[in-house]
C-alpha cells in the first residue's frame, strides 16, 4: 500500500460526517417550520372565573320574581245594577270592575252619578242610583229617633223601626231591607208590593204609615 493510498482513506469519513450533520440540521429546521405552521395563531385567552372568598366559583344572581298584590277588597254594590251583591276584588281594582261584576248598569241607572274610574276601598258600599235620585241614601234611622206618629221612611228606617208597623215582623222587616239593598231605594210606597210577603191588603194598611 502506498503513502498516497493511506492518506486518501480518512477523507471520505470526513465528508460523510459533514454530510450527516447537514442532514440533521435540515431535519431540525424542517421540524421547526412544521411546528410553527401547525401552531394555533390568534387563540383567545380563556380566563377561569375567580373564586370567591370561600373558594367557590361565583354564582349568577337569579332575577327576583315580581311580587303581585293579593290584598282582597270586599265591596257591596247595589242599586241600578243587574246583579247586586257582595264581591271580592284586588287592591287597585276600580268601580268599573265592580259594576262589571254586578252585570253592568241598568237602563234606569244615573251613569253620571257613578265615578267608574275611582279605586275601590275595602268594606265600601256602592249604591248606583236611578236618574233623578241621590247617589246614596241617608244613614238609617234608629227606632228611638222616629218621631211619634210620623210616617216611617222606607229608605232610612232600620229593622226595629219597620217592625213597629202593623203586620211587619222580624222576617218581613228583613225582606224590606234586603229589597232596599238590592234595588237601591224605594221610589214610591207602591214599591213595597215587590217585597215577598206583602200583598195588597198589607200595602193598603201601610200606605199612610210610611213614606219615601
Amino acid at each position: 500500500m502506498t503513502d498516497a493510498d493511506s492518506e486518501a482513506r480518512p477523507r471520505p469519513r470526513v465528508k460523510i460526517g459533514v454530510g450527516a450533520a447537514i442532514v440533521v440540521l435540515l431535519v431540525a429546521l424542517g421540524c421547526a417550520v412544521v411546528a410553527s405552521a401547525v401552531a394555533p395563531r390568534g387563540a383567545s385567552e380563556v380566563v377561569a372565573p375567580q373564586a370567591g372568598p370561600s373558594g367557590a366559583a361565583p354564582v349568577e344572581a337569579e332575577p327576583t320574581p315580581a311580587v303581585s298584590s293579593t290584598t282582597v277588597v270586599l265591596v257591596h254594590i247595589l242599586g241600578e245594577v243587574h246583579h247586586g251583591g257582595l264581591f271580592e276584588f284586588h287592591q287597585g281594582d276600580r268601580v268599573v270592575d265592580a259594576v262589571a261584576a254586578a252585570g253592568g248598569l241598568t237602563a234606569k241607572a244615573d251613569r253620571a252619578a257613578v265615578n267608574l274610574a275611582r279605586p275601590l276601598v275595602d268594606g265600601e258600599q256602592i249604591v248606583v242610583p236611578r236618574r233623578g235620585h241621590p247617589a246614596t241614601a241617608a244613614p238609617p234611622a234608629t227606632g228611638g229617633s222616629q218621631a211619634p206618629g210620623a210616617p216611617i221612611n222606607l229608605n232610612t228606617a232600620d229593622a226595629a223601626a219597620l217592625e213597629t208597623l202593623p203586620g211587619i215582623g222580624e222576617a218581613l222587616a228583613a225582606r224590606i231591607l234586603a229589597w232596599r239593598d238590592t234595588n237601591g231605594r224605594f221610589t214610591t210606597v207602591d214599591d213595597l208590593g215587590g217585597v215577598t210577603g206583602i200583598g195588597e191588603k198589607t200595602l193598603d194598611a201601610l200606605r199612610d204609615l210610611v213614606t219615601v
